[in-house]
């Protein structure tokens, strides 16, 4: 399995009790060594670094939605015109930011309240990208409770891809062939992504409460409805057509360029193997990608996924503040702790699906 470049301690578990009084599962070494995590909670606590930060949120919202706003503005001036699909590129940029913001609300990053959060991912989500918030909601935080677990990790399951050669060994027919090309059909494929969520949040309604599922579907079916009339009435049927393929083939690929980093490659835990602590499970099935404020801006801030998946309600502004901690915390401890460039990063995501298919070439 390919891995990046890491940083290993030289000493072992500091034995601290954990302060949350769950002594079961964050645990390292033998019964009674106490909490791996609870040091670094405190640590992250001592400075703020859980605290919310709504009035930033409340910024970055105003600012994509009037920026949202000036792109169709221009969309709706220069009327039916080929010239229009340059117009899909920042579209799909700014969808990106919307979907960025949609995951922090499910996060309660950006307030405490569960109203205002669910109320937060409805219109980000459902209304302004026809996902359904409570079908990612769902995949999401069983991805965060076992990360790169091939039976509870939805993301490692069998789907249009494999990510173990058990996995790809059960292949049949074209997905076999799928299997066998997957490293070199990764791009590509992430150009349907767009599409794909949208139909995966329709399939999940009919797993919605009654009253919940009423709500999701208006607001998708809205957002449908809203985009398809924005179009025909702009531009001619055939460019309205591939007007919006385009934008979903960009925004698949610019979401799949942020998230396709962060696990893929990674340790993943053996199901009949010893049980790993929070800190474990954490740490060493994710991968930070370093660079600069360009990549935290393309990223979503997300390139911190260590400290994303240990404290997935902190704000993305200080991931990259509690970064020093975690990474001095992992050193402490003689954990791995990787980190990569952005081009690395898809080298050993890719790398990884190669080897997966190798049995099957």
């Amino acid at each position: 399995m390919p891995q990046a470049t890491a940083t290993v301690a030289d000493s072992a578990d500091d034995g601290r009790a954990d302060p949350a009084g769950d002594s079961s599962s964050d645990r390292t070494g033998p019964p009674g060594a106490g909490s791996d995590f609870a040091p670094l909670l405190r640590a992250v606590k001592g400075q703020g670094l859980l605290d919310r930060r709504t009035g930033r949120y409340v910024l970055d919202i105003v600012a994509n939605s009037v920026a949202l706003g000036l792109v169709i503005a221009v969309l709706v001036s220069l009327g039916d015109t080929w010239w229009s699909l340059f117009l899909t590129l920042p579209l799909a940029l700014l969808w990106t930011r919307t979907a960025f913001l949609a995951h922090d609300a499910g996060h309660s990053q950006i307030s405490g309240d569960r109203r205002a959060s669910r109320l937060i991912g409805l219109i980000h989500a459902n209304l302004l990208l026809g996902m359904n918030e409570a079908w990612w909601n769902d995949k999401h935080i069983r991805h965060h409770a076992n990360p790169n677990h091939v039976d509870k990790d939805p993301d490692v399951g069998v789907g249009a891809l494999v990510w173990t050669q058990k996995q790809a060994m059960g292949r049949e027919g074209f997905a076999r062939r799928l299997a066998r090309n997957q490293a070199r059909l990764f791009f590509p494929m992430l150009l349907l992504e767009g599409v794909a969520l949208k139909v995966y949040g329709f399939q999940f309604l009919r797993r919605q409460p009654s009253g919940e599922r009423a709500v999701s579907a208006l607001l998708m079916t809205g957002h449908i409805a809203l985009y398809a009339t924005l179009l025909l009435t702009t531009l001619s049927p055939g460019k309205a057509a591939v007007f919006a393929l385009l934008l979903h083939a960009l925004f698949g690929l610019h979401l799949g360029l942020a998230f396709a980093p962060n696990h893929k490659g990674m340790e993943m835990p053996d199901p009949d193997g010893d049980r790993w602590s929070h800190l474990q499970r954490q740490v060493l099935t994710s991968r930070n990608v370093r660079g600069s404020l360009l990549t935290d801006w393309f990223l979503g801030g997300l390139n911190y996924q260590i400290e994303h998946h240990l404290f997935p309600s902190m704000p993305r502004p200080h991931l990259r503040l509690a970064q020093p901690l975690v990474r001095a915390h992992c050193r402490s401890l003689g954990m791995p702790y990787t980190e990569t460039g952005l081009v690395e990063s898809y080298r050993q995501a890719l790398a990884h699906m190669h080897e997966v298919g190798a049995p099957l070439r």
